[in-house]
């Protein structure tokens, strides 16, 4: 299954939190934090900043209310209700927690770790107990695979070059610099790239931030994917034990998502140039994929 969001309401206030969790099977647990100002409690979440993406606001708040350095897993539910007659979204995003370094303020003074159903009840809003439901009947994901489609780059057309080596344009470069610290909230422990030029320019960038080389897996280019997609997408599958990023093409990805059949009902694959599929791997079985555009453009 995957994720897409449809049209929002020109008046809505938007937030975006997180749903952090640590451990596994009965030592699952989930963080809720106590706001004095409104004697609750609740999942951590908190207003978008202008011109900020929700996930990226989502990681942020979770930092700032539980200091918590966490990866983003999957996408969870959309919630909305009113605040003062107007109606306000808030997308919840799983996270698995890293580390913790919690220090109480004005506006969270306690941080719990609790299990699913010790959440649901102590939490003070429908909405939230929602969001737990969700999660807890699927359960945490074991790794994530960022696939993306290369930057923008100069035209096939005016290229008198080798294919292979046609580079970023000015255009792509931006994208694959906003790339970076977006692909690193999900935390990858591989960074690989098709080998053309382009697919490696794209993330050379979150190679760099990581401290990881780039590798260069051929396998992942349209003409071999098109030659033998049962090798590519047995790759893919393999990667899958680990939380890595893959840069592809544009023939490649969204058929690589077909073929896992992870799009939404009613949803395309077709991938934008620098837009990203994060899928979710559960036992090595690819669960959900959750689209998004560049990052500089919102969501």
């Amino acid at each position: 299954m995957g994720n897409s969001y449809g049209p929002r309401h020109a008046r809505q206030l938007r937030a975006a939190g997180g749903l952090v969790h640590r451990g596994t099977g009965s030592a699952l647990e989930i963080a809720l934090v106590y706001r004095p100002r409104y004697s609750d409690w609740s999942l951590p979440k908190g207003k978008l900043r202008t011109g900020e993406i929700p996930v990226r606001a989502a990681v942020r708040e979770v930092g700032e209310e539980t200091g918590t350095r966490v990866a983003v897993t999957r996408r969870l539910q959309r919630i909305t209700y009113d605040v003062a007659g107007e109606p306000k979204t808030v997308d919840y995003w799983a996270m698995r927690a890293l580390d913790t370094r919690f220090e109480a303020g004005r506006e969270v003074s306690e941080l719990a770790w609790l299990t699913p159903a010790q959440a649901s009840q102590r939490l003070s809003y429908a909405q939230d107990r929602a969001v737990v439901e969700e999660f807890a009947a699927s359960g945490p994901v074991d790794s994530v695979v960022t696939l993306l489609r290369h930057a923008r780059a100069g035209k096939r057309s005016q290229w008198t070059g080798e294919d292979a080596l046609r580079p970023l344009e000015s255009r792509g470069i931006e994208q694959s610099l906003a790339l970076a610290p977006f692909l690193e909230l999900f935390a990858p422990r591989r960074v690989l790239a098709a080998d053309r030029l382009r697919c490696v320019q794209t993330v050379d960038p979150l190679a760099n931030l990581l401290g990881r080389p780039v590798e260069v897996a051929a396998e992942f280019n349209d003409e071999a994917f098109l030659r033998a997609p049962r090798i590519t997408l047995e790759r893919l599958l393999e990667l899958a034990a680990d939380s890595v990023c893959i840069c592809s093409q544009g023939y490649t990805v969204p058929a690589l998502i077909d073929a896992l059949g992870l799009a939404a009902h009613g949803q395309s694959s077709a991938t934008h140039k620098g837009a990203t599929w994060a899928i979710s791997v559960v036992a090595g079985r690819p669960v959900q994929a959750d689209y998004y555009r560049t990052p500089s453009e919102p969501h």
